[in-house]
């Protein structure tokens, strides 16, 4: 009831309120619902190592003084073919444009610990960031801390970038190097690639990042930071118009502002990208009142949270079938809540599975559960689940 009261009033703002409106997008499983979970500073949205945990457009707030940043955490940009075999709504096909149309300001998050998907963005997220090329994009690659050889990030770069950074070509000398001689030793405390101009003292990352470089073979007369800029650049031009056949050829997006390197998971630069999302917000009225995190009603979170566990133990599609039904949400007398649901499967060997050996699996489903939803909502969870096949 709180929740739907603080959803209908008026925004609470300050007299020269600022806004942001952020669409995060990338490939399924790039890891958009954890790097929203940790700006957030809670767990609202939910994550997992399968694909297409995050089923519908949600929303994440952030209040800070006079700025507020919408987090608009969209499913991962799929086709229609891959929609079919997991059973997915048309939301899915669709959320993610809709979010585009009322960013401000788009993330593209790329998992640079895959080495097959990492060099390139997918078709999917081209074709979104072509349809919509006046909104600022900026590349945010994650799960570094992963990435052994950490002089592969410049070839990432370049290759994700087309060459350019805020509109300043890129120039490498040689081709980088195979070895791992120039891989860093200690995980990557890594920070935003800036643009040339930019004169921010170096981090301990930067360290680390001129490191990498020097075994890469790139330009040392450009700033590290801008994967550097070669003496003679390009000014910045607004984005063309682009079409299949030229989209057809690119492997990156040559218009991105600003590129991130982070490690979502382990809030590792996490709040560098944070600053940087509320230097770039602009005047503009608040869409929520300063105590909503999320527009998502308690059922849905709780909800998302049960899927996401769901999605953990079941293996390959069987999951994707799963329909949850709540029979219970209630407070107790000590202020818990209690909560009943009812997870249908669509076979009995499907139940089987989802129970476990001794009901070993579903009681390990709702103790994780019950423990991130007294995370999301600061108190006592009582959760009991219950699995029944379809009628």
């Amino acid at each position: 009831d709180k929740q739907k009261r603080l959803l209908r009033h008026q925004p609470d703002q300050p007299q020269n309120p600022k806004v942001l409106r952020i669409a995060i997008i990338g490939a399924p499983n790039a890891g958009k619902s954890t790097l929203s979970n940790q700006l957030l500073g809670r767990k609202v949205f939910p994550v997992s190592k399968k694909v297409h945990t995050t089923r519908c457009k949600a929303r994440g707030v952030i209040t800070q003084e006079d700025t507020q940043l919408i987090i608009l955490d969209t499913p991962g940009l799929t086709n229609p073919l891959k929609a079919k075999r997991h059973n997915l709504e048309e939301a899915m096909l669709t959320d993610p444009w809709d979010s585009m149309k009322h960013a401000d300001l788009v993330l593209v998050l790329v998992d640079v610990s895959d080495h097959w998907t990492r060099n390139a963005l997918s078709k999917e997220v081209l074709n979104c960031l072509a349809q919509f090329p006046d909104i600022p994009s900026v590349l945010v690659l994650n799960k570094v801390d992963i990435l052994k050889k950490k002089f592969l990030l410049l070839e990432i770069v370049t290759d994700l970038t087309e060459g350019i950074v805020n509109g300043k070509k890129l120039e490498v000398k040689s081709a980088l190097k195979n070895d791992s001689s120039s891989s860093a030793k200690s995980p990557l405390q890594t920070t935003r690639v800036s643009p040339p101009e930019s004169k921010t003292p170096k981090s301990p990352c930067q360290q680390e990042m001129d490191q990498a470089q020097e075994g890469s073979g790139l330009d040392n007369t450009s700033d590290v930071r801008g994967a550097k800029s070669s003496p003679v650049t390009e000014k910045a031009q607004g984005p063309k118009q682009y079409g299949p056949k030229d989209l057809k050829d690119m492997k990156g997006w040559p218009h991105f502002q600003e590129i991130f390197m982070l490690a979502a998971l382990h809030g590792e630069e996490v709040d560098t990208l944070k600053q940087y999302l509320l230097m770039k917000a602009k005047p503009g009225p608040w869409e929520f009142h300063s105590d909503v995190l999320t527009s998502q009603s308690p059922q849905e979170v709780c909800d998302n949270i049960i899927r996401e566990k769901v999605l953990e133990y079941l293996p390959l599609e069987v999951p994707y079938g799963v329909i949850q039904v709540t029979e219970m949400w209630e407070e107790g007398e000590c202020g818990e809540l209690l909560i009943v649901q009812n997870l249908l499967v669509p076979r009995k060997s499907h139940m089987r599975m989802l129970i476990g050996r001794g009901g070993k699996i579903i009681s390990r489903i709702a103790q994780e559960a019950s423990r991130d939803l007294m995370n999301a909502f600061l108190c006592d969870v009582r959760l009991k689940l219950r699995v029944e096949v379809k009628s």
